[in-house]
């Protein structure tokens, strides 16, 4: 059941979050008669809130362009997601620290005094362990901002990017999408440089400039499949070559889409991936249920033997 100031409260909400709503859908929501919500407008437009209206049949109202809502009132679940969520965009690296930290004595500010104590006593208590945060490389909000509204907006951005060997280059790239993935934000799309598809890391990005060049992005393109198999066929160390004794879907429900490329195979799935640790690479494998021949490195091969005897040594013992 509604009483009249929380269906005056929900208006507000319906209002802010939809920007334009017609009558017979907040009549909806609120369980009244149409009637009753141009009550409800006229008594919001008296206490100074300027709900504009388009009138006709098929009419709907919404805030008067740039007018902003007083602070929002959370019960004790909303407040609990945003703090959470701020603590956890920190500790991952996501936001800047001092980001976090404003937006956080913003929202203390405006809380009554139990919520406020219970919000402090959250980030007091609560410890938050994220272990890709020691490999975190966290980009500027600006670089964040201009390349997802370009990913969005379709539009050409021109970058200056500095690459892993520190050489700087200016580019214009279509950004396709934006992904954060393991403590690094990334980009894909056309590079008109390379005149070819290019992953980008946003912590590289320089500086950008918006540019007014549309581009389409494909309609089946996935952004975070396209990383994901980029990072898995950057090379970084010796190639090694796996055959799995397994079937494809059972693999990819092991083997993570950014560590090694899966392929069918005539005895299985081929595994195909890059390292520079063989006794890390050994030790992964051998977690593995299923059966497995390796093709290359030899190194590869004496590390799994290696770790073979030992195990074995352990059992007899």
């Amino acid at each position: 059941m509604y009483n009249p100031t929380t269906r005056l409260l929900t208006i507000l909400e319906l209002l802010q979050a939809r920007g334009e709503i017609s009558g017979s859908d907040i009549a909806e929501r609120l369980e009244v008669e149409p009637r009753s919500v141009r009550r409800y407008i006229t008594m919001l437009r008296d206490m100074g809130i300027p709900v504009e209206a388009e009138r006709g049949r098929y009419g709907s109202y919404h805030l008067r362009p740039g007018y902003r809502l007083p602070p929002l009132m959370f019960n004790d679940e909303e407040i609990l997601a945003v703090v959470l969520g701020l603590m956890m965009a920190r500790k991952a690296a996501v936001v800047t620290s001092s980001g976090s930290e404003s937006a956080s004595a913003k929202i203390e500010r405006v809380l009554p005094l139990e919520l406020r104590q219970r919000v402090r006593a959250l980030q007091d208590t609560l410890t938050i362990n994220l272990t890709e945060q020691e490999y975190a490389n966290p980009a500027e909000s600006e670089v964040v901002a201009a390349v997802t509204l370009a990913a969005h907006e379709q539009k050409g951005l021109a970058i200056r990017y500095e690459s892993s060997r520190l050489e700087t280059t200016e580019r214009v790239i279509d950004p396709y999408g934006v992904m954060f993935h393991t403590g690094t934000w990334y980009t894909v799309g056309y590079c008109h440089l390379r005149k070819g598809m290019r992953v980008f890391r946003l912590d590289r990005i320089r500086s950008t400039r918006a540019t007014q060049q549309l581009f389409e992005r494909p309609a089946d393109f996935n952004v975070a499949d396209y990383i994901l198999d980029s990072i898995a066929r950057m090379p970084d160390g010796l190639l090694i070559e796996v055959i799995l004794h397994t079937g494809i879907e059972r693999a990819r429900r092991v083997i993570p889409a950014d560590m090694a490329v899966l392929e069918t195979h005539e005895d299985g799935v081929m595994m195909r991936c890059y390292a520079s640790n063989m006794d890390w690479m050994a030790r992964y494998m051998l977690r593995f249920s299923f059966g497995f021949r390796i093709v290359q490195p030899e190194a590869l091969r004496d590390h799994v033997r290696m770790l073979a005897k030992r195990f074995l040594k352990l059992a007899e013992a």
